[in-house]
């Protein structure tokens, strides 16, 4: 198994969506090293972590898993691109934002708290899954 961080804009698409329905396809990534991640990484059952970027503040809301693996992505213009399908795992009691993530030792090189780190589809150490998972659980 591995672990990721998907990052999604809440007024787009929120973690309460997620909940709402269940299972999405996670598809417009036009980005090909974040293509690549999804296309020759992600397997099904790999537990993602849901981040909301573009808001105030940003940083990780629940949990998904992939529920489908890449498939050519409907919504594209030309074809290359994919997507997968993700499910709903759970909402975090905490919302780990970004500074919590910068602020922790045990998160040191993870890559969205990188300078410039802008992928929306991203690998995570499992150390660091495991410890944005602490986070978010705590009341």
């Amino acid at each position: 198994m591995r672990f990721w961080l998907m990052k999604s804009e809440p007024a787009v698409y929120s973690i309460d969506a997620l909940a709402k329905d269940g299972k999405t396809c996670w598809e417009g990534v036009r980005n090909y090293q974040a293509r690549n991640f999804m296309r020759d990484g992600m397997k099904k059952g790999d537990l993602v972590l849901f981040y909301h970027s573009n808001a105030e503040p940003p940083g990780v809301a629940g949990l998904c898993q992939v529920a489908k693996e890449s498939y050519p992505d409907l919504t594209a213009d030309e074809p290359g691109w994919v997507m997968v399908d993700v499910e709903f795992v759970e909402k975090f009691k905490h919302f780990v934002t970004l500074d919590e993530l910068k602020a922790s030792k045990k998160l040191k090189g993870m890559l969205v708290t990188k300078r410039g780190m802008r992928l929306s589809v991203q690998p995570v150490d499992k150390a660091h899954f495991d410890e944005v998972l602490r986070l978010g659980r705590k009341n």
